[in-house]
């Protein structure tokens, strides 16, 4: 079974000021605080995710 590559996502800037949807993909994410940090999979829809509030978070490969 081969491993999935998994990265580690935080919240680096504020939500507020963002448009409604940035927000709402930050929640969905998992993200609630500023530095708050979330471990996901990586595929397809999650680095969409994370392109569309790219200037807010900060990612690195786990």
């Amino acid at each position: 079974m081969a491993k999935t590559k998994m990265i580690r996502i935080r919240l680096k800037k504020s939500v507020i000021g963002s448009k409604p949807k940035q927000r709402k993909t930050v929640k969905a994410l998992g993200l609630r605080k500023i530095n708050s940090v979330v471990e996901k999979e990586t595929n397809p829809q999650i680095m969409g995710m994370v392109a569309c509030v790219s200037h807010l978070v900060e990612v690195e490969e786990i």
